[in-house]
């Protein structure tokens, strides 16, 4: 569940004409939902698009990557737009997202999600601070989630969206995930711990804290934490285009493995895999290969 934006990627040519954008979308749920619909996984998309042409590319690029959307339309509100500019020093992006259709998400929205009695619900500490609304939303995620729907929670920090007054609202929301995936970076920047056994102390809090945690360690690797345990996964060695999705991609592979009950090292390795090939592509997600069958 959560937020997918239109984007607008400039194209090169040498006519002089002026800009030009190719129309792409970007989204961190939806692109694990496209990941783990590739995987072979009945996956379905929750949120709000406005009742515009971004909105309709949105629906038609997730439905055609074999993603069930369950989206409201909101004829009021626009769909959220955001633009990359690539640069001798990275790529640099902005978004226009204020008071966009997504961010009236609402604790309704989850108890839809309900009806489809899903084995797991996947959400991000971007689409809790979009809203009240949908801060709302993601607390009834983890609230109000039958017994047998495993929680995962990317946290997924942003400095221009959350700066520094959301720190302890992402922290609470990770305590209450039952997996949870966040970088070393982000933890140091939101938490200011520096190693993994304080950001495993700082997670349990007053309650019992996530099952699982994985730990993305950038260019080194990532760890998987579980009742005291530890596994460790290198990151693969591949020639970088972009890292924009990378993080996505790892999350979905990692839970698709998860999902099959595989050793948390397997989990790891699928999601390091996957991670690799997004990071030698320039947008977020791969071309599609032949459908699998659904399971």
């Amino acid at each position: 569940m959560g937020e997918t934006m239109a984007l607008l990627v400039p194209e090169p040519h040498g006519d002089g004409s002026g800009p030009r954008f190719r129309t792409e979308v970007g989204g961190a749920e939806s692109n694990v939902a496209v990941h783990l619909a590739r995987a072979g996984r009945a996956v379905g998309w929750r949120s709000v698009l406005g009742d515009d042409v971004f909105g309709q590319h949105v629906h038609e690029r997730l439905t055609g990557a074999g993603v069930h959307c369950l989206v409201r339309e909101d004829r009021a509100r626009t769909t959220g737009l955001y633009l990359k500019e690539p640069g001798p020093e990275g790529t640099r992006v902005r978004y226009w997202r204020k008071g966009s259709a997504a961010s009236t998400l609402n604790r309704g929205d989850a108890a839809e999600v309900w009806r489809w009695h899903p084995r797991l619900v996947h959400t991000s500490g971007i689409t809790a601070v979009l809203s009240d609304s949908a801060e709302g939303l993601v607390r009834d995620l983890f609230e109000q989630a039958p017994p047998a729907t495993l929680r995962s929670f990317d946290v997924n920090y942003r400095p221009a969206l959350h700066g520094a007054d959301n720190a302890g609202l992402l922290l609470d929301l990770a305590r209450r995930a039952d997996v949870v995936f966040c970088g070393l970076d982000e933890a140091q920047s939101l938490w200011q711990v520096e190693t993994l056994p304080e950001l495993r102390e700082v997670l349990t809090g007053e309650n019992s804290g996530p099952d699982l945690l994985v730990v993305k360690q950038g260019a080194r690797g990532a760890t998987a934490v579980r009742d005291g345990r530890t596994w460790f996964q290198p990151a693969p060695r591949v020639e970088v285009v972009e890292p924009v999705g990378a993080g996505d991609a790892f999350a979905a592979g990692f839970l698709d493995r998860l999902l099959d009950g595989a050793p948390l090292p397997e989990c790891l390795a699928e999601g390091a895999r996957l991670a690799g090939v997004v990071l030698g592509l320039p947008g977020d997600i791969p071309p599609p290969p032949e459908s699998p069958t659904a399971r």
